[in-house]
C-alpha cells in the first residue's frame, strides 16, 4: 500500500524547479528594484540635509544646490545600491537559482577585457568627436563641488563602484537574463535593456541619453558575447571613472 505522506504532488515538485522570470516579471522586480534604490537613497540624502548645521537657515535654492553636491548625491548613492541588489538577490532566489549564476557573473577572459576596452575607446573618441561638434555640455558640473578630499573619496566610490556594480548587476544582469529568455529574445533584450538604462537617466538631456543608449547597446553586448555581467562593470566602471577625471577642478 502506498503511504500517502511519501507521494509528492507534482504541482509542489515543479514549484520549486529553478526557474527564469519572464518577461513582465522581470520587468515588475527591476521596478521594485529601482524604487527601493530611489526611495532609500532619497530618504538618506533627506537625513543627512535635515542634520547638517545651519540646514534651518537655508533657502529652498540653496537646500537643491547643496542636495545637488557630489559628496552628498555619492552617499545616496551607496546607500541606495545595497537595498536595490537585495531586491534582486531575493527574486533569483524565489526563482531557486544561484544569484552568480543567474546575473552571469563570471569573470572574463584577458582577450575579452582587452577587445571590450578597445571598443570602449573608440566610442568614447567617437562621441568626444560628436559632442564637439554639437556643443553639447555633459551637465555633470554639480558634482565637482565634493567638499574636500572626503567628499571626492565618496563620490568616486559611488560614481565608479557602488553605481556601475549594481546598475550593471540589475540591468545587463537581472533583466538582460530574464528578457533574452523571454519572447523577445538577446537582441530584443539587448536593444530594451539599452533604451530603459538610458530613459532612466532622467537626470540629462535628450542627447546625454542618446550616448546613454549607445553605451548601453555596448555593454550589452559584451554580456551576451562573453556571457559575463562582470565585464560590463569594468567598462561601466571605466568610463564613469574616465568622466569623474575630466570634470575639471573640484571643490
Amino acid at each position: 500500500m502506498l503511504d500517502p505522506e511519501n507521494i509528492r504532488s507534482p504541482v509542489s515538485v515543479s514549484a520549486r524547479l529553478p526557474r527564469t522570470w519572464d518577461f513582465m516579471e522581470t520587468l515588475f522586480v527591476a521596478l521594485l528594484a529601482d524604487g527601493a534604490f530611489m526611495l532609500t537613497s532619497g530618504l538618506a540624502l533627506t537625513f543627512m540635509l535635515v542634520t547638517y548645521e545651519g540646514a534651518g537657515s537655508l533657502s529652498p535654492a540653496q537646500l537643491r544646490s547643496l542636495w545637488l553636491q557630489g559628496n552628498w548625491q555619492g552617499a545616496a548613492i551607496i546607500v541606495g545600491c545595497v537595498p536595490a541588489i537585495g531586491v534582486v538577490w531575493i527574486a533569483v532566489r524565489k526563482a531557486g537559482r544561484d544569484f552568480a549564476e543567474y546575473l552571469a557573473l563570471n569573470w572574463p577572459s584577458p582577450g575579452e577585457i582587452v577587445r571590450a576596452f578597445a571598443i570602449m575607446v573608440i566610442i568614447m573618441a567617437v562621441e568626444h568627436v560628436a559632442r564637439r561638434y554639437v556643443g553639447a555640455d555633459p551637465g555633470t558640473g554639480h558634482y565637482r563641488i565634493v567638499n574636500g578630499p572626503g567628499g571626492l573619496l565618496i563620490l568616486l566610490i559611488a560614481g565608479c563602484i557602488a553605481g556601475p556594480i549594481m546598475e550593471e548587476f540589475v540591468v545587463r544582469g537581472f533583466v538582460f537574463r530574464g528578457w533574452s529568455e523571454s519572447f523577445v529574445g538577446p537582441i530584443g533584450a539587448l536593444v530594451l535593456t539599452s533604451a530603459v538604462w538610458a530613459l532612466n537617466h532622467t537626470q540629462y538631456g535628450r542627447y546625454d541619453r542618446l550616448w546613454i543608449f549607445v553605451w548601453g547597446l555596448a555593454l550589452g553586448h559584451f554580456r551576451w558575447r562573453t556571457n559575463s555581467t562582470w565585464l560590463p562593470v569594468m567598462v561601466h566602471s571605466a568610463i564613469n571613472t574616465y568622466i569623474f577625471f575630466s570634470l575639471g577642478a573640484y571643490t
